[in-house]
């Protein structure tokens, strides 16, 4: 009888600490987006919050340009060439805009690719948004394959007033685990992931 309690506690054991992993994957996604690839992640308040400032400044922001610079870079690792379509864009804030970022595989085969995003100057990342980036999936360009790549973003009307140029940088760089996994018989599937 005491074997199978001790099964049974064991069992309950090992299913408390599934539930409470579980439960801590969500902070820990949060830091690895936010720390490690500079994706900031808007809670739900502060995206209404935002918003409602947002609808509130509709008529300043008419009023108001701001630069945008945009930059791209390669780790020495990645044999990519890789830069913006343009340097440079006036936006005003509350408005959606787009824009182009090109990518060649300079390679002999198949990469997998990761664009880092930085802001600055800092204290802009808060406003921000960008609501498609390349830099949201890995990216997998065949040998002298090239791709123009959008983003799309926004930058929030409140915005501080002394802010007035924003730079937009990527840097691209090589993912070893997903490219080894290229030259696997699975690499099919792993190419068509990454390119999602």
């Amino acid at each position: 009888m005491s074997v199978q309690r001790f099964g049974v506690l064991r069992m309950v054991a090992v299913a408390l600490g599934a539930f409470a992993f579980t439960f801590a994957l969500v902070p820990l996604y949060r830091i690895a987006c936010e720390k490690v690839f500079g994706v900031r992640l808007e809670k739900t308040a502060l995206a209404d919050e935002r918003a409602a400032a947002m609808e509130k400044s509709a008529g300043k922001s008419e009023e108001r340009w701001i630069t945008i610079e945009f930059d791209g870079g390669v780790n020495s690792k990645l044999p990519w060439a890789f830069h913006p379509e343009q340097t440079r864009m006036r936006v005003r804030p509350g408005q959606q805009y787009e824009t182009l970022f090109y990518a060649r595989n300079n390679g002999q085969r198949a990469i997998v690719g990761n664009a880092v995003p930085s802001i600055a100057p800092a204290r802009a990342s808060g406003y921000f948004s960008k609501t498609e980036c390349f830099c949201f999936t890995a990216q997998t360009l065949a040998a002298g394959e090239s791709r123009d790549m959008p983003v799309r973003f926004i930058v929030a009307p409140d915005l501080p007033p002394e802010v007035k140029t924003i730079t937009l940088s990527y840097t691209f760089y090589k993912n070893d685990a997903l490219t080894s996994q290229l030259a696997s018989p699975v690499s099919g599937a792993v190419a068509s992931r990454a390119k999602q």
